[in-house]
């Protein structure tokens, strides 16, 4: 409670200091985030907006259809596919990628002004309380070099018993852009606690309360038994990425200007023809999972190969990437119309994991699982490997912008891999507005995880021997910005598709998946009354391999207006609801989903009450998450034995002040 109260106290005089202050309005001139492997720049925006700001307690905010343990930061699966992020080479950490700092979410500041982004959401009361604190700054030195960091604190108890988690994520970064020499690094570490209460023991303590408590139509979630109470898993994780490009050109002298009167000075443009790349990426990670109750587990799992007195499995990785690369540059005379570059990736991998010190057969203690094979599975495995790729950019125009990214895997398992990325995109008035038309495609075959192949741990030993994955992904999407309308189609097909099936246990489908899939957004505005909507349609051709809700929906009606001229304001309700299908379960012990074909989740609204509201550069918000929990029904699992969590009341506050 002295934490929460703290917290509160030092947001509220930010709060004031912002409201209050004279200091200059944020002036960023520009933001990004670097892509790779060769460090271009993709544009971003800051978070400063008053629209939605309330969702950043809530977990369905992720996605429509997020299929997760429940309490906001803990483990979940993006359940619209197109939006699914690809599987790691640690799987671990893929659960809980939305909420930690990993490459691709890095955002880069060019500011005028120093700027400070703090945020503080909490709500719960003292069994379920929820607090996260979130900072970003970013300064510049000079035009050229900026420095930045970033901090997020997310602390919640859980609605539930055994569901409490605690993340510590921070991170580093500077920039440098310059006429010849550009650099763009940062360094973030993340530290996340998972308790596990692997779902409650009986669905009808939500369902039907009144059948298990005696006519008693209310239980209190935190009496509500859970089937682990001593197990949780600890995620850290660590990466350091530094990008540098040496520019190679001439300089660009334009006279004096005869028509100025005075003008005597001379202009110098630096004008870059070729550059030459290196970045570096050093990526470590840690899993942890612990479980102290050896009763349980007897119940929980089905095989115990290490020890029958309780779990304690540690499983590492880490990586050391190297590309090196030469480009010859967009836009250095008058026929380049496009930027060309090429590259050579070599990695370096280490993989660990748990050591079974007992005999394979003679020995063995009685009581443990028979080892499934005749030989153990060697603790530690190394790897190098290396790519040769190519790019192909236009990042300049307004009628036509394209890229197309191509790897080929030369050594290491990853030979004969193909990794294809590409997009084109043009944009044309219509209306007196911006149309952009985008298309899209990605093909890729490439070698599966190396923990999907071979993994050893107490209740979960697996040797595989799989064949390449290959995916193909053709789509496009358009922008109306005058009617308001986003529309996104594609169609995929997997061939060796990796999934977990029934046993928790990693498969490959030896044939083909076909994924079709549609978005619409949809806004109408009619003086302060809005109404935005999102929704996607999706459909696969082997729902037992690759289940996907077919239907789901995000809409928001509210009101838009302000007070008095200054005091911005949302306020309204939102609902996210998607179609019943058999939703993944969850295994603590590898923080994997897995299909089942027993239980059906969905055909639920989940509806939020909110006010927002923006005061110069203040942001803050009141939530009732969940405000329609008993009125259309109670069957709100969003999987198999993990409910939703319940009515709640929550507030926020943001400040976006200049130093």
């Amino acid at each position: 409670m002295k934490h929460r109260l703290l917290l509160s106290f030092a947001t509220l005089t930010l709060l004031c200091a912002a409201v209050f202050g004279k200091s200059p309005e944020i002036a960023p001139s520009y933001a990004w985030k670097m892509l790779p492997p060769l460090g271009l720049h993709e544009p971003a925006t800051i978070d400063t907006l008053l629209y939605n700001y309330y969702l950043k307690s809530v977990p369905s905010d992720v996605s429509l259809a997020w299929a997760s343990t429940g309490n906001l930061g803990s483990q979940g699966l993006n359940m619209i596919y197109f939006e699914r992020p690809k599987m790691s080479d640690f799987f671990f950490h893929d659960p809980l990628a939305h909420w930690l700092p990993v490459q691709g979410n890095h955002t880069f500041y060019n500011t005028r002004i120093p700027m400070t982004l703090l945020s503080y959401n909490f709500g719960g009361g003292r069994d379920n309380s929820q607090d996260r604190l979130t900072a970003v700054f970013s300064g510049n030195v000079n035009k050229r070099l900026q420095i930045g960091a970033n901090l997020d604190y997310l602390y919640s108890k859980g609605s539930y018993n055994n569901q409490a988690l605690k993340n510590l994520a921070w991170g580093l970064s500077s920039s440098y852009i310059g006429d010849r020499y550009e650099m763009q690094m940062f360094y973030n570490h993340y530290n996340e606690l998972n308790k596990e209460n692997g779902g409650i023991t009986d669905d009808l303590y939500i369902t039907d309360p009144e059948q298990l408590a005696g006519g008693n139509a209310s239980i209190s979630p935190k009496t509500i038994p859970t089937r682990l109470t001593a197990a949780h898993n600890r995620i850290r994780g660590q990466e350091l990425m530094i990008n540098n490009r040496y520019k190679v050109g001439y300089w660009h002298v334009t006279p004096p200007n005869d028509s100025i009167p005075g003008d005597t000075v001379e202009h110098r443009e630096y004008i870059p023809v070729s550059s030459f790349i290196w970045t570096f990426d050093y990526r470590k990670g840690y899993h942890m999972f612990k479980n102290q109750s050896p009763e349980e587990a007897r119940e929980f799992w089905t095989n115990n190969y290490l020890r029958d007195d309780g779990t304690d499995d540690i499983t590492t990785y880490w990586s050391i990437k190297n590309t090196v690369g030469v480009s010859l540059l967009e836009g250095f005379h008058k026929y380049a119309k496009f930027g060309l570059a090429a590259y050579i990736t070599h990695e370096f991998r280490r993989f660990n994991q748990a050591v079974d010190s007992i005999p394979l057969f003679d020995g063995r203690p009685e009581g443990l699982t028979p080892y499934p094979f005749d030989a153990k599975l060697a603790p530690k495995k190394s790897e190098n490997l290396l790519w040769a790729g190519a790019q192909l950019t236009k990042q300049r125009g307004a009628l036509l912008r394209y890229d197309v990214t191509g790897e080929l895997g030369i050594a290491g398992p990853v030979a004969g891999d193909i990794k294809v990325e590409g997009n084109i995109s043009t944009r044309f008035r219509l209306l007196g507005d911006s149309v952009t038309i985008n298309a899209y495609g990605t093909f890729y075959n490439e070698e599966a995880p190396f923990f999907m192949k071979q993994f050893v741990s107490n209740h979960f030993i697996w040797k595989n021997d799989f064949g390449k994955t290959r995916s193909l992904r053709l789509g496009g999407w358009l922008t109306l910005p005058y009617t308001g309308t986003y529309i996104n189609a594609g169609v995929e097909n997997i061939q060796n598709l990796i999934y977990f099936g029934p046993d928790c246990m990693p498969m490959q489908n030896g044939g083909s998946v076909q994924v079709v899939s549609a978005t619409l957004k949809q806004d109408f505005k009619v003086g302060i009354l809005n109404w935005r909507n999102k929704l996607t349609f999706q459909t696969s051709s082997n729902e037992s391999v690759l289940p996907l809700p077919k239907f789901a929906v995000y809409s928001n009606l509210f009101l838009l207006f302000k007070v008095a001229k200054v005091l911005e304001v949302q306020f309204g309700i939102d609902c996210d609801y998607y179609t019943k299908y058999y939703a993944p379960g969850y295994q603590p012990a590898t923080t994997t989903f897995y299909n089942q074909r027993e239980i059906k989740c969905g055909n639920y609204p989940f509806m939020n009450a909110y006010a927002n509201m923006k005061l110069k550069k203040a942001r803050f918000y009141v939530l009732f998450s969940h405000v329609n929990q008993g009125l259309m029904g109670n069957n709100y699992f969003v999987m198999p034995h993990y409910p939703m969590n319940p009515r709640r009341f929550q507030l926020g506050v943001s400040v976006d002040f200049a130093n």
